[in-house]
């Protein structure tokens, strides 16, 4: 049975991890904690990929056992010239000769929200200080807040895991 070693123990990224997983092969997913490298709020596409697989890598040398490392690391970014700050989401994986990545949505957020994050604030504890509430990443996150819990964090996370993963499953690559 194949190992796999998430660079997280939030729960939310294991359990996207495990949706991906039992659809592709027989595994065990364990979380361990690792450091991304990069700031608790990454800025910009580039920063949070290297985050991703920081995470990925990372995973794969705390756990000897593990098959792959998954990261997961979400970010936000400007789109272009388009208005707005978007909240993205990217994933890697890591099999000690190859590192792939995938991406998952990406949402607007609103303009007060993302006046706070430029300011230097991080979403997870804006969102929380917003809602009242404690915990929203490990929850339904962002994602579930911006779309009405139609697509929570663990479905988008899911999605940007899955295309990390392809390149090691399929034929194309």
């Amino acid at each position: 049975m194949e190992r796999v070693a998430v660079g997280s123990t939030n729960p939310v990224k294991v359990a996207a991890t495990e949706r991906v997983v039992e659809e592709l092969f027989e595994a065990t997913v364990v979380g361990v904690a690792v450091d991304s490298g990069v700031p608790d709020q990454p800025t910009g596409r580039a920063e949070t990929v290297t985050g991703a697989e920081n995470r990925a890598a990372r995973a794969l040398e705390a756990d000897t056992d593990a098959t792959y490392g998954v990261g997961i690391e979400g970010g936000v970014a400007d789109i272009g010239e388009r208005p707005g700050l978007y909240l993205i989401m990217w994933a890697a994986v890591a099999d000690g000769e190859r590192l792939e990545r995938g991406g998952g949505p990406s949402l607007r957020l609103p303009d007060d929200i993302a006046d706070r994050i430029r300011a230097g604030e991080e979403l997870g504890p804006v969102l929380d200080g917003v809602l009242d509430t404690d915990g929203i990443k490990e929850r339904v996150g962002a994602a579930g807040v911006l779309t009405g819990e139609v697509v929570d964090r663990e479905s988008a996370l899911t999605h940007a895991v899955a295309g990390a993963f392809g390149p090691f499953v399929t034929e194309f690559y």
